[in-house]
């Protein structure tokens, strides 16, 4: 089955068809550098991330792009609040974001573009929108004609009569009409300025994008991806001005996720935006819960979808990967052949065909993460089976791969008691002896003690095991 995948643009499920056999370009948002990450910002990474690894997993070259927006309003408001230069304090988020890209097990980008370093592109864009009567200059400013390009509204499916300006878009008398959105902004004091044949100012918005896309990838790209709050005006002015430039399609295919939404003590649910200020930061949610939970709760959702943040999600979450580590617990039999063993190989090999079935349909997170599932219950009832040997260790390579492609990474927990083992299985020894002495009350005591230490008991047919919590 081919891979299938909603567009924004038909707002239709369609057959995945790259502009060149197994290669896949693909330039997804990046985040305006003005304040710190949080874990908003991070679930849009994710879902690209997961959407990348599984490309390349299907056999696909991605060449991915996210940029930096380094120069904003935001930045430059921010920056002047507390006396420093904008480009300096963009600077620190941009390390800030590469720190983050480690911490949640991101692929990084083949390319990292800025809009500081992408001034000449800019300026080449716009010049050719001028010259080709899509964009005017207005003292100093530059605008895009809306007017002038027949399909705008395309992707958020509006007509143009009916719109009205977003949330970016300023009203201006000098506007040729009220939709004409931003360029090129004219230089105002104590703001950063670049050369340009309008005077000295910094570019808008949309036309940043365009720019380093068009520079890293060229006219054409198989995947525009973000946030759907970007649909409109963000990705509706990227086509406009970028399409009227070049006379080629550009985007094959839209991808845009949903919102991450907190739920307030009373119940209610909000967008989680540092405007409102409601949002968890990537190092306060690191700093009490594995990378991999909040992977696992964008895995739980259909990326289209708002996912809402609270204490039920985050528990549920980490509920499941305690039970995904159970997994790559080692055997403790040693039986390679028989009617359990190929119980094992069958519904391995059936798990991981329902995990690509699942991908294959639009990257149904939730479906494949209900196959890893099917694996964790095979190789658990193998394990007490007493299956061990070359056949466990394959079934666990598998299941190691998938979880791999979805990028979890499964570490166990480490733990201030380095070389705690032996004294651990002592006590393990002592439980057993107490159980004999049928002394159940000292041994659930012991077992007790041991969980409060962040130690876990797990009794089976070939006895008791134990892992970190």
């Amino acid at each position: 089955m081919a891979i299938q995948m909603f567009n924004t643009l038909s707002g239709t499920v369609e057959p995945f068809q790259t502009l060149e056999p197994q290669r896949v370009k693909m330039y997804v948002c990046g985040p305006t550098v003005y304040n710190t990450a949080h874990i908003g910002h991070a679930m849009s990474a994710l879902v690209f991330d997961i959407i990348r690894r599984y490309l390349q997993y299907r056999g696909y070259q991605v060449q991915h792009v996210q940029n930096f927006t380094d120069v904003d309003d935001k930045i430059i408001q921010r920056a002047n609040a507390e006396g420093r230069d904008p480009i300096v304090l963009a600077e620190g988020y941009i390390a800030d974001w590469h720190r983050h890209v480690g911490d949640l097990n991101l692929l990084p980008a083949t390319a990292y573009p800025r809009a500081t370093t992408t001034m000449n592109e800019i300026v080449s864009l716009i010049t050719t929108l001028i010259e080709r009567g899509h964009a005017y200059e207005a003292d100093g400013d530059v605008y895009f004609r809306v007017r002038t390009d027949a399909d705008y509204g395309k992707l958020s499916h509006r007509q143009v009569d009916a719109m009205r300006t977003g949330a970016r878009i300023a009203p201006d008398e000098r506007k040729d009409d009220p939709l004409d959105f931003a360029l090129w902004k004219a230089a105002k004091p104590g703001e950063p300025a670049w050369p340009s044949p309008w005077g000295a100012g910094r570019p808008g918005w949309h036309i940043e994008c365009s720019a380093m896309i068009i520079k890293e990838l060229g006219p054409q790209i198989d995947i525009h991806g973000g946030g759907n709050d970007l649909i409109f005006p963000h990705h509706e002015n990227e086509i406009a001005q970028s399409e009227s430039a070049t006379d080629q399609p550009f985007a094959r295919y839209w991808v845009h996720n949903g919102m991450l939404q907190m739920r307030s003590s009373a119940g209610e649910i909000e967008k989680m935006s540092k405007s409102l200020g409601n949002f968890v930061t990537i190092d306060d949610f690191l700093a009490d819960h594995p990378a991999d939970v909040l992977r696992l709760m964008v895995l739980g959702s259909p990326y289209r979808a708002p996912l809402v943040y609270d204490a039920g999600t985050l528990a549920e979450n980490e509920r499941k990967l305690e039970r995904l580590m159970s997994a790559l617990r080692p055997a403790t039999g040693t039986t390679s052949s028989g009617a359990a063993v190929e119980t094992l190989a069958a519904t391995i090999a059936q798990a991981q065909r329902n995990f690509e079935a699942a991908m294959d349909n639009d990257f149904n997170g939730a479906g494949a993460t209900a196959a890893l599932f099917e694996m964790v219950r095979a190789l658990n009832t193998a394990r007490d089976a007493g299956v061990g040997g070359e056949p466990f260790g394959a079934a666990q390579a598998t299941f190691r791969q998938i979880t791999e492609v979805l990028g979890l990474q499964l570490e166990a927990q480490t733990s201030d008691g380095e070389g705690a083992g032996p004294f651990i299985e002592l006590l393990i020894k002592t439980r057993a002896d107490l159980r004999k002495a049928k002394q159940f009350a000292l041994a659930d005591h012991l077992r007790n003690e041991l969980a409060a230490l962040g130690v876990i008991l797990e009794d089976g047919p070939q006895g008791t095991t134990w892992r970190w919590k």
